[in-house]
């Protein structure tokens, strides 16, 4: 008899769906990504005029874009299966946006709330829990796995592998699959 491993992205996108669905209809629409750029802003204190709370809504709405283009829907909501066939396919799509860099880059630069190039631990605590509302025990493990050098911080360039490790690795003990809890 074999066995089939575990298809650890799919659990990933479905997990994420899940924290997304903000009214839990099974669906997810723009309002549900704007409540999560809300999250964000609020988190962070950010202002209207403050280029990261721009740059992170932009994100998201490109983001958007490509999921409802890749998912091909009926209307402006996705479900669960398009959810995760639209991310599977707009990650490997790189003719617009690149999601998985841009996704990297745009939250990393909203986290840096002193533009250090660094994200401390309290900052990526609140990127987690406020934002994502993973526990503080799971963000705590994620921000130790995501510090590949052990300074205390995460870096960019250790954000930005871990971002891709979300996306396309199906290992479930890289440190990309810990954004929301364990896999």
């Amino acid at each position: 008899m074999t066995t089939t491993a575990p298809d650890v992205i799919r659990l990933k996108l479905e997990r994420q769906f899940d924290t997304v669905d903000a009214n839990n209809d099974g669906y997810v629409d723009w309002s549900d990504y704007q409540q999560l750029v809300d999250r964000f802003i609020s988190a962070y204190k950010l202002g209207k005029n403050d280029p990261r709370a721009g740059g992170i809504q932009a994100f998201y709405q490109m983001y958007w874009q490509e999921l409802l283009r890749h998912a091909q829907p009926n209307g402006q909501k996705l479900s669960k299966e398009h959810f995760i066939e639209a991310n599977r396919l707009a990650s490997v799509d790189t003719s617009r946006l690149n999601i998985v860099e841009g996704c990297g880059h745009a939250i990393f630069d909203c986290m840096d709330a002193n533009g250090d190039n660094e994200v401390s631990k309290e900052e990526f605590e609140t990127f987690l829990r406020k934002v994502w509302q993973v526990s503080q025990p799971d963000a705590i493990e994620a921000f130790h796995r995501m510090d590949l050098n052990g300074d205390g911080h995460i870096s960019r360039q250790e954000f930005i592998r871990a971002a891709r490790e979300y996306f396309y690795s199906n290992d479930p003990d890289t440190a990309g699959s810990l954004f929301f809890g364990q896999v």
